[in-house]
């Protein structure tokens, strides 16, 4: 699902390093971008999307802040042939859904992740963001609407939030403190375009103010204009 989006990012920043190497000191298996010993930078957090790996969104750091750090994540369910997955999706025409066992063991991985991330890299909650795609960026919704104060904000690129998720949101006033970017392309294939305003309109109800990008015939991938977008988000929800 996510092939064409390092295709996309060639782009904007360039593919990921090949020669990355992957740790694995924390919950999940991640790659790393950091200033050594730098204390309370920004922590910039990817998780990619079904069928992928940790590699097709760490070239977004090459287009922010080089001081910040970032990690980008692996999901832990394997997909054949070489990707992996953060859940996997009920059968059925319906709304796109996922299995309720694996949304929770993700979300544990991710929360544990983070929280030890933030330890590690001697920053703050306050200063800690979420970037998804697609099932990224639904597991994002997954963990920081059911734990607001973990993150600083979220971005939810080309993702969807699920119909179980929705159904339990209840106002809640630490929601208001969560940053949120939402952006996706209006022709997408695989999550559509309402998947995106849908989203945006349950958290709206909810007292929440989503920064809401949609992108003019672009499909289910990240082009280099969201990328710009996204870095503008990320630098005002600092300050």
């Amino acid at each position: 699902m996510l092939k064409l989006f390092a295709l996309a990012l060639t782009l904007v920043a360039g593919v990921a390093h090949a020669d990355a190497d992957l740790h694995t000191d924390l919950p999940l298996s991640y790659l790393e971008q950091t200033q050594g010993e730098a204390r309370n930078q920004p922590l910039v957090i990817f998780l990619h999307g079904f069928g992928s790996d940790e590699q097709d969104l760490f070239g977004i750091k090459d287009v922010l802040p080089p001081t910040w750090t970032y990690l980008s994540v692996r999901a832990p369910m394997p997909v054949q042939p070489d990707g992996f997955r953060w859940f996997t999706k009920t059968p059925g025409d319906g709304d796109y859904d996922g299995v309720t066992a694996d949304l929770h063991s993700s979300a544990a991985l991710i929360k544990d992740f983070v929280a030890k991330a933030t330890a590690k890299y001697h920053t703050q909650r306050d200063r800690v963001f979420l970037v998804g795609f697609s099932q990224g960026a639904i597991m994002s919704y997954e963990v920081a609407l059911r734990d607001p104060a973990l993150v600083r904000g979220i971005a939810a690129l080309s993702g969807s939030l699920l119909p179980v998720l929705k159904a339990e949101l209840k106002p809640d006033e630490r929601l208001g403190e969560l940053a949120i970017f939402i952006g996706h392309g209006t022709l997408d294939q695989a999550l559509p375009y309402a998947s995106a305003t849908r989203a945006n309109d349950v958290l709206v109800g909810l007292g929440l103010k989503p920064e809401f990008h949609g992108y003019t015939g672009v499909n289910h991938t990240v082009s280099a204009v969201e990328v710009r977008d996204l870095k503008a988000w990320l630098e005002k929800s600092l300050k």
